[in-house]
């Protein structure tokens, strides 16, 4: 028995060999042949079959074909920047050299975010953007995820170095809930905050082989959210993209010491792929990030009360007693000096008289508050690690297990500044993929660390060091002395302000440090600054191509989804210390496309309905049609619809910030405040001495339509690519939030929100009534000059329409935008120097937020890049700088100024 044991096992192990040695192999090597290197990555297939391979990074190839081949066959070679070519072969064996000549690749590139199916970009019904691998090599952005910058349409806030927020067409801000973006298949989203995190979480540079922007509403495909767009990011094949590479880039930053002192920039990069044999691949990607952050040192002075919250007003800490600096923390805590000036008057009834005389009218004193560089850990840490292992059950299908892991510290701007230290998030899936049909499941896992709100953090620590009933009895009694000694208001302010602030902890001492770090461990549902986010998300989705069903006379695509979210921030974000708060979304989709007159007009058609178990179900019809005027040469309509269901913040967040406590809109939390036992006031009526119950309505999906006009072709001999459209969308439903006031008393009177003693101020998201009209246009051209080099340029505008006054819309968007771009991906001897220089202009805007309203500056950046290919070791060299001329900007209030970043980096089998 144990002899037939090792013959069956001898007979395993040699099965493969014997297999392979009834197949036929083809091999062979590919070389440019304008410059004669060797090409990587090219797709080598047989025509009319399934089998098919890529050549390695040295251009070689092995194409293992079925038994049973006959010859002679034809191979397709096919590769972005190369024509299509084929080759007839006679026999197996060896076939040398083989060249490939070079072609313009403008408008052939393949996107699949516009139908979710692959389509020439040219030929999209939708307005997109695609940034393939040859632009991501040549970018002279120090993150990739910069590059999107340079597409027209799109606007970028960066709350820090690492974390930036895309969207296109208006409603910018910190943390974009109505933007989309979407890595290998799965929603990147933050699970406790609705929206990504930029590139803190995700793939590492090296393994980033495109990114498609699609601009507008995308809801009808791709679900809740992309109202404003959908980002894709996709990751490299390891059976295409094979071997060991790696990136060491390494920079300077805060180079004139204006805000930090110069500080150095580290960004290492390092992938390893390897094909086993022609069914089995995996790759390893690691990524580690370290600099010192940016600093926001705003110091305007900030209203942070009643109906002027967020309002930017004159005055300095030397001139406002009641100074709230935008990047100061802390100093949100105020009261009335005057009742303390009245208790002073009570236990000493001969003073009563003069205190009389100067408590008539407000007197509103604030607690000194800390720079934010004095509050917030200014090294920024970013490491990802990453892993896939595809396997090919048949020549069709393909199985996929990967997971992405990261890790950081980096500050984000919302309804405050929020320090995120040790922030950790994961995503892993499960994926079958079939040119028909795709299944995958994958989960979202996510941990704050030990992230905290630095303005409630500030706060609680000028209640640890001194609390703020000691501080204001000190403040009031040394103010009222001052007056007595002959001082004048701003005098005796100065002085109080000194006799207050005895024993104020000095930043960066130990005192400060015990304090502080104390308050920040703890969380905020036991008094302290910290909050505890391990909010999860999974999800399933799958796709059928049911075209062949039908004869291919009409292309047919359904597909659905579903997805959970589990809060958990353990009573310190959402109002979750009873338990986990789950929420449940799932969706299905149709999508119908139909060509006439061999696709000289070619129409699309899709629909979709989705339901969230907290709100009403949504079906979001999208319609297009693209008309072939000449080759290569397309106008495109599309009218199209996208919806948002409220955030999972929106629903149930529960957190005191600045001045108003934030809660969500859904009924469980106007039951927990009691709404319907203990009214609440209108604020704004209020201020204006009204006293004014607030009604809420069912608080509703947020929705909009857009129609678009488009044109994309090819000029002057393929050489010259145009792509324009115009667009309006209406919005309605739109979700915003108003501010009310509610009794504090056991026993609620509407007399109680007259004083600031027995009310609280709630900030209630809410659906308006006024329908948001935008409207916008985009422009770009892009020319290829002889020896490869190239210039392109874009423009965009985005526009409020007919807004009512005084409706805060949260636009945020410059009426104008340009981008001029000059490069060359290869010149000189060998084609061995490249370079790339961007220019960057927008106009000046006005920014809402939660946090502070005002200005944004117009601001010009110039960014550029120069690299040297060493072929004989497989390398590049490359000197770059990201705002060259160190000039200062910001891209929303509150947020940091960003300056000059200056690197070199050194790469190896870069493809």
């Amino acid at each position: 028995m144990k002899r037939y044991a090792c013959l069956v096992a001898l007979l395993c192990m040699l099965m493969p060999g014997i297999l392979q040695a009834q197949n036929l192999v083809i091999s062979g090597n590919l070389k440019n042949a304008s410059g004669g290197e060797a090409i990587g990555s090219v797709s080598v297939t047989l025509k009319d079959g399934t089998a098919g391979t890529f050549t390695d990074n040295k251009g070689n190839f092995k194409l293992v074909l079925p038994s049973g081949t006959k010859f002679p066959v034809t191979l397709v070679f096919s590769s972005i920047g190369f024509g299509l070519t084929e080759i007839k072969v006679e026999s197996a064996g060896d076939l040398k050299t083989i060249s490939l000549q070079p072609s313009s690749t403008l408008g052939e590139e393949v996107v699949v975010s516009a139908t979710r199916t692959p389509t020439r970009i040219i030929e999209s019904p939708v307005s997109i953007e695609r940034l393939g691998n040859a632009a991501l090599r040549n970018a002279s952005a120090a993150d990739y995820y910069d590059m999107a910058l340079n597409l027209k349409g799109v606007d970028m806030v960066a709350s820090s170095l690492t974390f930036k927020t895309i969207t296109t067409r208006g409603f910018t801000g910190s943390g974009n809930t109505r933007f989309t973006q979407i890595m290998d298949g799965m929603d990147n989203q933050a699970p406790g905050l609705n929206f990504s995190v930029g590139s803190i979480i995700g793939l590492s540079e090296l393994d980033v082989e495109s990114m498609e922007l699609m601009q507008g509403a995308s809801s009808a495909l791709y679900g809740s959210g992309g109202m404003n767009g959908t980002l894709l990011i996709n990751s490299k094949d390891p059976f295409k993209y094979q071997g060991l590479s790696f990136q060491l880039k390494n920079g300077a930053m805060h180079v004139d010491g204006k805000y930090r002192d110069p500080s150095p920039y580290y960004n290492w990069d390092l992938r390893y792929a390897k094909k086993v044999n022609d069914r089995l691949a995996f790759k390893i990607t690691s990524g580690v990030l370290q600099a010192k952050d940016w600093l926001a040192s705003d110091n305007r002075n900030v209203l942070r009360s009643g109906i002027f919250l967020g309002k930017i007003t004159d005055g300095t800490r030397g001139t406002d007693p009641n100074y709230d600096g935008m990047n100061y923390y802390g100093d949100e805590t105020t009261i009335d000096l005057n009742l303390v000036l009245k208790g002073i008057a009570a236990q000493a009834p001969f003073l009563a008289p003069y205190i009389n005389t100067i408590t008539t009218s407000p007197n509103m004193v604030s607690r000194t508050g800390y720079t934010e560089k004095e509050v917030t850990n200014p090294n920024t840490v970013n490491m990802k690690f990453g892993g896939a292992l595809h396997y090919k059950v048949s020549n069709a299908t393909e199985m996929i297990i990967a997971g992405h892991w990261g890790t950081g510290n980096t500050v984000y701007t919302g309804s405050d500044r929020y320090s995120l230290l040790h922030f950790k998030m994961g995503q892993y899936k499960f994926e079958l993929k079939n040119k028909n049909w795709m299944l995958r499941a994958y989960t979202t896992q996510e941990d704050a660390g030990d992230s905290y709100n630095t303005t409630v953090t500030t706060r609680l620590f000028n209640e640890g060091w001194k609390n703020s009933t000691t501080w204001y009895t000190q403040y009031g009694q040394a103010y009222l002395n001052a007056l007595l000694a002959g001082q004048n208001t701003y005098g005796a302010h100065s002085y109080a302000r000194g006799i207050a602030d005895i024993g104020r902890p000095l930043a960066g001492s130990a005192e400060f440090t015990r304090i502080y770090d104390s308050v920040s461990a703890r969380p905020i549902s036991k008094g302290g600054g910290k909050f505890i986010d391990k909010t999860n998300l999974y999800a399933a989705e799958g796709q059928y191509n049911l075209s062949s069903l039908v004869k291919d006379k009409v292309q047919v695509l359904v597909g659905g989804n579903i997805r959970r979210f589990v809060l958990n921030s353990q009573g310190t974000l959402f109002a979750d210390s009873a338990g986990k708060i789950p929420i449940t979304e799932s969706g299905a989709y149709i999508q119908m496309v139909k060509g006439f007159f061999d696709d000289v007009v070619k129409f699309t058609v899709s629909g979709r309905y989705d339901k969230n178990n907290n709100f009403k179900g949504r079906f979001t019809p999208r319609a297009s049609a693209i008309l072939r005027v000449a080759e290569d040469n397309h106008f495109r309509v599309s009218y199209q619809t996208a919806y948002r269901f409220p955030s999972v913040q929106q629903q149930f967040i529960n957190l005191a910030a600045g001045g108003a406590i934030l809660i969500g809109g859904v009924p469980k939390m106007l039951d927990y405040y009691r709404v319907s036992l203990n009214p609440i006031y209108n604020l704004t009526a209020l201020s204006a001495g009204q006293l004014k119950v607030q009604t809420l309505g069912d608080f509703k999906p947020e929705a909009v339509k857009s129609y678009e006009l488009g044109y994309r072709g090819l000029m002057a001999n393929k050489k010259l690519l145009m792509d324009a459209y115009i667009y309006q969308g209406n919005y309605q439903d739109f979700i915003t939030r108003v501010l009310v006031v509610q009794s504090t008393s056991s026993s609620p009177q509407p007399t109680d929100v007259l004083s600031a003693s027995t009310r609280r101020i709630l900030s209630i998201p809410i659906n308006s009534p006024t329908k948001v009209k935008t409207t916008g246009w985009g422009m770009s051209l892009e020319y290829r000059f002889p020896k490869g080099f190239y210039l392109s340029g874009n423009a965009s505008s985005d526009k409020l329409l007919d807004v009512p006054d005084g409706y805060i819309t949260y636009f945020n968007a410059p009426k104008l935008r340009t981008n001029v771009t000059f490069g060359n991906y290869g010149f000189g001897k060998s084609k061995r120097i490249g370079f790339n220089i961007v220019h960057r202009w927008q106009d000046a805007f006005a920014y809402q937020s939660d946090l502070a309203n005002g200005e944004v500056p117009a601001y010009h950046v110039l960014d550029a890049q120069v690299s040297l290919k060493l072929p004989k070791v497989q390398s590049v060299i490359k000197l770059g700088a990201n705002n060259l001329l160190n000039q200062y900007y910001i891209t929303a209030l509150a947020n940091p100024s960003i300056g000059g970043l200056y690197y070199v980096s050194f790469g190896y089998n870069i493809f």
